[in-house]
């Protein structure tokens, strides 16, 4: 499936969603790389012929001015490559609000940059107990959990940053500006032929088509059975005209069941680290929380998030003691969030605490670098630590190694700098993974 232009492109609101789908499309056997930001002509040199090109952004913490200027750069880029689908991969939960991570402002902004009037948005992910009916989206809280309409999400109905209180994703989205938004719902799947279901969605694209530039559409996904169905009507639209589509990973799911590329091997099994590893645990949810204190095999040490922020003496003496521990041969965890459900009693901004524990990480790996004893293994949870944690690093891309669980992705880490080209990284959001997930990180024994 070589074409001169890649088929796929992404940008990913966040870096750990945006493995998720990296992971996807290379057990697909698609040659993927994922960019930390949009790529210069010499890192796209580097990466080598490619299917799929990915960028990892941070538009999910921002505020809509500023998410227009990252994804219009974004935009302009794709629009160059000029791959059939452009994915906006947005979390799973689709939590976002007005005022910050605005999926409507993000849609609005990279659709300039596509020709086809359709907006297919996928609202579930059935391999991440994410599943939308009837425009409704349901959660699993945590790997294997119980399912709740996402609005009474245990989690996402009380998230500190984008609680969820509405469950329609129309509704969710037209109140973030996202206007005319229709649905397709899953009963039309299950048609014995194709043409019910390509002629709904034909009357939906040529209602309002002489007054409205873009036709935003809301598919449900409740079984992995629908996502080859979905995957053609992406596919068919695509090749009329550069399309944008927007979801999580299963946007990727879908193209991939309908060009019959399933995972073409199984993931290959996590081998020990190299080593001792470094996690750091930057999210604040109960499941991150049980995540931390399973994580027996590991010195585990308490941050105060916020004496991180604002004691030099303090971040110092952190990075002294974790580099003491790493030194010992022991696996290090540290965490700035609470493990006894307490609320976290720091003043200081989410986006202070992820950029200075992403500081602290960089600080560290280069100390372990200066003496002779590089890391090889990371692991990062929270989405915006990992963000700003992959830009301390002075990263310019990520391949994938292998899936260390269902929606975690370890990946390889692509730099200038030797100490650091090749390094193991794993990026997890807050609802991702199981109990187990830091101590299966360290590989079987």
């Amino acid at each position: 499936m070589t074409t001169s232009a890649p088929l796929y492109g992404w940008y990913g609101d966040d870096f750990t969603g945006a493995t998720d789908t990296l992971a996807v499309l290379a057990q697909a056997g698609l040659r993927s790389m994922l960019f930390m930001g949009v790529p210069s002509a010499e890192a796209l040199a580097a990466a080598g012929p490619l299917d799929a090109v990915g960028i990892a952004g941070a538009a999910r913490a921002m505020p809509p001015e500023a998410m227009r200027g990252e994804m219009s750069a974004v935009g302009r880029f794709f629009e160059k490559l000029a791959p059939p689908v452009l994915h906006y991969k947005v979390c799973s939960t689709f939590d976002s609000a007005p005022h910050v991570g605005n999926i409507a402002c993000g849609i609005q902004t990279l659709h300039p940059f596509v020709s086809n009037r359709w907006v297919p948005i996928l609202g579930g992910q059935p391999s991440l107990g994410r599943y939308c009916a009837f425009s409704n989206l349901f959660a699993a809280a945590g790997t294997g959990g119980a399912v709740h309409r996402v609005d009474r999400h245990p989690t996402m109905r009380q998230h500190p940053v984008t609680p969820m209180g509405e469950a329609d994703l129309r509704l969710h989205l037209a109140r973030q500006g996202l206007d005319g938004i229709t649905a397709l719902h899953y009963p039309l799947y299950d048609a014995t032929t194709t043409d019910v279901l390509d002629a709904a969605l034909q009357a939906l694209l040529a209602h309002g088509a002489a007054s409205h530039a873009m036709a935003p559409t809301l598919l449900d996904l409740t079984t992995p059975g629908q996502l080859a169905t979905l995957g053609r009507l992406l596919w068919q639209q695509s090749q009329h005209a550069r399309l944008l589509a927007v979801g999580s990973s299963a946007v990727a799911q879908a193209l991939v069941a309908h060009w019959g590329k399933p995972a073409s091997t199984a993931a290959a099994p996590l081998a020990p680290a190299d080593g001792p590893v470094l996690a750091w645990a930057g999210s604040l949810s109960p499941l991150t929380a049980a995540q931390v204190q399973a994580a027996t095999a590991y010195h585990r040490i308490a941050v105060d998030a916020q004496r991180l922020c604002s004691d030099t003496a303090y971040a110092q003496a952190l990075q002294e003691a974790i580099c003491s521990g790493l030194q010992s041969g022991h696996n290090v965890l540290a965490f700035t969030g609470p493990t006894d459900g307490a609320p976290l009693a720091a003043a200081a901004s989410s986006t202070d605490v992820a950029q200075a524990s992403a500081d602290l990480i960089a600080r560290v790996v280069q100390a372990r670098a200066e003496r002779s004893a590089p890391l090889r293994r990371i692991g990062i949870a929270g989405g915006d630590t990992s963000s700003h944690a992959v830009q301390a690093l002075l990263l310019w891309g990520l391949s994938y190694q292998t899936t260390v669980c269902p929606g975690v992705t370890l990946s390889r880490a692509h730099s200038a700098n030797p100490s650091r080209d090749g390094l193991e990284l794993m990026l997890k959001g807050g609802q991702m993974g199981g109990t187990d997930l830091f101590e299966r990180l360290l590989g079987a024994g």
